[in-house]
C-alpha cells in the first residue's frame, strides 16, 4: 500500500535499511541441490519420513562406491583433511559452504566419525552401512528426539563470513545441554581448529546458554552477506545508475536499474539490484515477482557496476550468483520482462450493485463488487475465530467509483489523454497530468447523499472509531499481478468530516503514477479499471507484519510459514525500509528459525488525532516469541485452506493476545 501523506501528520523520516533476509546455510544431511544451500533450513533424513529400504541403501552404496578417499576419518588434522571429506555447496560462489557431516556413537565410547560427505549423502546412509542404526521409522526418529539417544547427527562447516568452523544439527533436532555439551567436547578433542556451535532454532540457543557455550546464530552470518538473491531470472536492458527514484522520472520498462536503497514504490523496470538488503515481503519485491523480473541485494553494488552505467547488459541473478553482461543493442527494444503472467484484462467488475456491503456478509463471490480484498476478508470473517478474526469495517463498492467518476468527467479526460503522442511518449508527461487528474479527484466536491450514507454506516456499525481507509480495485491481489503499494491507504480516520476525502484519495490513486505505468506495461486497459474502497476498524497492534504460507525459497515445503514482523503498525514492514524480523516456522519439525530481528528504534503508532505517528521502542529487539510464531503459522493455514489452498501473502498483527488478520493475497513466486 501506499500512505496518504497529504492529511496526517508529519512522520520522523524512516532510516536506511540496514540487513535483511539471508538465505544462504549449509544442509545438514540431505543430499539436496545446491539452490536449497540458500535456504535456512538444514534438511534431515528425519524429514523423509522413513528410513531408507534394504534396496535403497544398496543402490546408494553402490552409487557411492564412484567416490575416492576414506569412508571416513575418526580424527581431523588439517585443513587439507577436512577438504577430502567435505562437500561443498556454490563452489566459487559467494555463498560457497564447505561441510563435513559428523557422527558420535555415544554407545562406544562417544566414538566420532568426520564421515566423506560426497560418498554418503545422508548421515542414515552411513550409520546403517556401519551397523550403527537398525530398525524402522521409529528408530531413525529417536536420533533425533530421544535424550538417550545412540547416534548425534551433526554437520562441521567453513564459514567464509565469520570467518570460522561451526557446528550444528537439524533445526528439529531437540537436543539436551548435556548432548551439547558432549559434542562440543569430543570435536574439541578431534579437530585441530576453534569451533563454534551454530544454532539453528530458537530451542537450540536457549540450549546453548544453558550448556554454557558460546554459539552463533543464522542471524549473525547473515549480517555479513554480501549477496542475496531475492527474485531470480535474466533480463537484458539499458543499466542505469539511480541516486534516488524522486528525481528519476524517466525510468523505462527496458532499464535495469542499480539503487542506493530500496524503493518504497517503482514504475516497471526489466531488472533491479539495489545495494541495501530488501525484505523478501517488501511491496517492491513483491513487484519484482509479480513481474517477474529479476531482483538482488549487492553489496558496494553502485561501485561494482559503474562501468556498465548507460550501457546495454544482460542481468543474471541465480541462487547463487548474479552476472552482468555487456550486448548489443537491440534493433528494437527487448522484450521487458515486467509482464505478468495474468491475461491482460481485468476482472470485468459488477456495477449494479450500489448498497454499502459490511465485511461480515461478504463471500469471495462479492469480488466482482468489491474487489478481491474486500471479499476474502469477508469471506474470512466466519471461519477464523476463534483463532483470529478480522477488523470489521464495510466496502462502498465499484459502483460508487464509477458514477461518480462519470460525473466528473474522468472517462474522456482519460480517453483525450491516450489520443496524445505526448502523453503516450514521455513518462514525465504522464506523470504530471496524472497528478493533476488526481488532485482534481481529490478536491472534488462530494456526492452529498454518498457521503452521508457513508458517515452514517461508520457511526452505526464503527461506532466512529479510528477507520483504514483502504483500496480494493479489480486491479490488484489477482492471481498473476499482486499490485502490492500501487494503490494508496489512508490511515486512521478519525473525523467524519475527513471521512469524504479519504475515500476520494483512495480512488484517486487509480491514477498513482506507479499503478498507471504497472497497469500499462501489463497490458491492462486503463479504462477497464474500478476502485472499491474498504473503510475498516482501525487496530492498535502490538506488532504487525506479512506472512508466507510456504518456504519461498523451496515451492515443496508446504509446511513452512515465513514471517516478516515489526513493531506497532505494519506500514514499517510492507514499505521494507529498514530491517525486520524474519522467522521460519516447521509445523512438521515445530522448530522455528530466526534469519533476522528488527533493526528498527522507533514504530508507527495510531494518532489520537488522526494519522500516524512515529514513537521510540522500548525494550528487547525481539518481535515473536515461539508460541506466537506457532499460532500465526496456524492461522496461515486456516486462511489458505479457506481461499482455495493456494498459497497466500498475508498482512497480520496483534493485538494483546489476539491475532488480526488484514490482507490475503495470492503468493506469487514469479522467479525465473
Amino acid at each position: 500500500m501506499i500512505l496518504a501523506r497529504a492529511p496526517l501528520r508529519p512522520l520522523i523520516p524512516l532510516r536506511m535499511l540496514l540487513a535483511v533476509l539471508a538465505v544462504f546455510a549449509l544442509l545438514v544431511g540431505a543430499g539436496a541441490p545446491p539452490v536449497q544451500a540458500q535456504t535456512a533450513r538444514k534438511p534431515s533424513p528425519y524429514e523423509n519420513g522413513r528410513p531408507l529400504r534394504p534396496d535403497e541403501v544398496e543402490a546408494r552404496k553402490a552409487e557411492d562406491a564412484r567416490w575416492g578417499g576414506p569412508r571416513f576419518l575418526a580424527q581431523i588434522k588439517t585443513r587439507a583433511e577436512f577438504d577430502q571429506l567435505a562437500r561443498v555447496y556454490n563452489a566459487g560462489t559467494p555463498l560457497e559452504i564447505p561441510h563435513v557431516l559428523f557422527v558420535i556413537d555415544r554407545q562406544r565410547a562417544d566414538r566420532i566419525y568426520y564421515v566423506n560427505t560426497p560418498r554418503y549423502a545422508l548421515h542414515e546412509t552411513f550409520a546403517r552401512e556401519r551397523r550403527l542404526l537398525s530398525g524402522d521409522r521409529a528408530a531413525l526418529v529417536a536420533q533425533y528426539k530421544d535424550p538417550n539417544r545412540r547416534l548425534l547427527f551433526g554437520t562441521l562447516s567453513w564459514q567464509n563470513s565469520l570467518p570460522g568452523y561451526t557446528y550444528e544439527f537439524w533445526e528439529g533436532d531437540l537436543l539436551t545441554p548435556e548432548l551439547l555439551t558432549l559434542t562440543a567436547q569430543r570435536l574439541a578433542a578431534t579437530f585441530p581448529h576453534p569451533l563454534k556451535f551454530k544454532s539453528n532454532s530458537t530451542l537450540q540457543e536457549a540450549i546453548a546458554r544453558r550448556a554454557g557455550l558460546d554459539f552463533v546464530t543464522q542471524e549473525a552470518l547473515l549480517r555479513e552477506q554480501t549477496f542475496l538473491p531475492l527474485n531470480t531470472g535474466r533480463a537484458q536492458g539499458r543499466l542505469r545508475i539511480v541516486k534516488a527514484l524522486d528525481e528519476t522520472a524517466d525510468l523505462s520498462p527496458t532499464d535495469i536499474v542499480v539503487l542506493d536503497e530500496v524503493p518504497v514504490a517503482l514504475t516497471p523496470v526489466a531488472g533491479l539490484v539495489t545495494q541495501r538488503p530488501s525484505t523478501l515481503l517488501s511491496h517492491v519485491n513483491l513487484l519484482a515477482k509479480g513481474w517477474r523480473i529479476p531482483n538482488a541485494y549487492v553489496r558496494d553494488a553502485v561501485a561494482a557496476l559503474r562501468e556498465h552505467d548507460g550501457q546495454w547488459v544482460e542481468l543474471t541473478v541465480e541462487s547463487n550468483g548474479y552476472r552482468v553482461q555487456r550486448i548489443a543493442q537491440p534493433a528494437a527494444s527487448p522484450a521487458t520482462a515486467a509482464t505478468p503472467s495474468a491475461a491482460a484484462s481485468l476482472p470485468k467488475p459488477d456495477l449494479s450493485v450500489r448498497a454499502l456491503k459490511p465485511l461480515s456478509g461478504m463471500t469471495t463471490r462479492d469480488s466482482r463488487h468489491c474487489g478481491v480484498k474486500a471479499a476474502n476478508l469477508g469471506a474470512l470473517t466466519a471461519v477464523l475465530p476463534p483463532a483470529a478474526s478480522v477488523p470489521d469495517g464495510f466496502c462502498i463498492p465499484f459502483a460508487q467509483y464509477a458514477a461518480f467518476m462519470d460525473q466528473l468527467g474522468v472517462p474522456a479526460r482519460l480517453a483525450a489523454l491516450a489520443q496524445r503522442a505526448d502523453f503516450a511518449s514521455d513518462a514525465n508527461v504522464r506523470r504530471a497530468e496524472l497528478a493533476k487528474l488526481r488532485q482534481d479527484i481529490v478536491d472534488a466536491t462530494p456526492d452529498p447523499t454518498l457521503s452521508a450514507a457513508w458517515r452514517a454506516r461508520w457511526e452505526k456499525q464503527l461506532g466512529g472509531h479510528g477507520v483504514f481507509v483502504r483500496s480494493s480495485s479489480n486491479s490488484e491481489d489477482l492471481p498473476g499481478f499482486s499490485g502490492a503499494g500501487l494503490y494508496t491507504t489512508v490511515p486512521n480516520v478519525t473525523q467524519a468530516d475527513a471521512l469524504a476525502r479519504a475515500v476520494q484519495t483512495v480512488w484517486a490513486s487509480v491514477y498513482n503514477f506507479e499503478a498507471y505505468e504497472a497497469r500499462r506495461t501489463a497490458g491492462f486497459g486503463q479504462d477497464a479499471v474500478v476502485m472499491a474502497v474498504l473503510v475498516q476498524r482501525a487496530a492498535a497492534p502490538d506488532s504487525s507484519g506479512v506472512m508466507i504460507t510456504r518456504d519461498p525459497f523451496d515451492a515443496s515445503r508446504r509446511h513452512v510459514t515465513y514471517l516478516s514482523a515489526k513493531r506497532g503498525l505494519g506500514i514499517k514492514v510492507v514499505e521494507g525500509k529498514r530491517q525486520a524480523e524474519q522467522v521460519m516456522y516447521s509445523s512438521w519439525s515445530k522448530a522455528v528459525q530466526v534469519l533476522s530481528r528488527s533493526a528498527e528504534d522507533t514504530q508507527l503508532v495510531a494518532d489520537t488525532g488522526g494519522g500516524v505517528r512515529e514513537v521510540p521502542i522500548e525494550g528487547a529487539r525481539q518481535v515473536l516469541n515461539d508460541a506466537l510464531v506457532a499460532r500465526l503459522a496456524a492461522v496461515g493455514r486456516q486462511v489458505k485452506k479457506r481461499l482455495g489452498n493456494g498459497d497466500q501473502d498475508i498482512e497480520w498483527a496483534v493485538q494483546a493476545d489476539k491475532i488480526l488478520i488484514l490482507q490475503a493475497r495470492p503468493y506469487i513466486d514469479g522467479s525465473r
